[in-house]
């Protein structure tokens, strides 16, 4: 679009929008968000038993985490127990072929996860994975959790 100003002189108007900063301010929110996406997952803090056969986790699952003072997870929410069953028939589709991992501490009592694998299976949840971490060669954890 071009229009003649009072001195007689031929000017255009900048009519087209420069995409690239809007380009480059998407790619670094990008880049945040998937940086912090798995620093989310893992908010609940729970210090799994270690084992030595330790199968490498490859699919996204829902996660039941048990911390230490036996707070119940569902995700990252805290539920209440009798209300287990419920909430995972509401995020279940095909609750037989659905698999769910289970988080427990290793100081919890064994009643306490006894109860939550109760309300797993009474859902109709037959494939329940714990999570546990493995041991270096030398018997003692590496830190890492799988």
């Amino acid at each position: 679009m071009a229009f003649t100003a009072s001195n007689g002189r031929t000017q255009t108007a900048l009519a087209d929008i420069n995409v690239t900063p809007l380009v480059d301010v998407v790619l670094v929110l990008l880049i945040i968000f998937m940086v912090t996406a798995p620093v989310l997952q893992s908010g609940i803090e729970v210090n799994v038993p270690h084992t030595r056969t330790v199968k490498e986790i490859t699919e996204e699952r829902l996660v039941i985490s048990i911390d230490k003072s036996q707070r119940v997870y569902l995700g990252n929410d805290p539920i209440n127990i009798n209300r287990i069953g419920a909430a995972l028939r509401q995020k279940i589709r095909d609750p037989q072929h659905q698999s769910i991992f289970l988080r427990a501490d290793e100081d919890v009592p064994f009643g306490a996860f006894a109860t939550v694998m109760d309300a797993i299976k009474q859902a109709g949840i037959g494939n329940v994975s714990i999570v546990t971490q493995p041991l270096n060669s030398n018997g003692n954890s590496n830190g890492r959790q799988r």
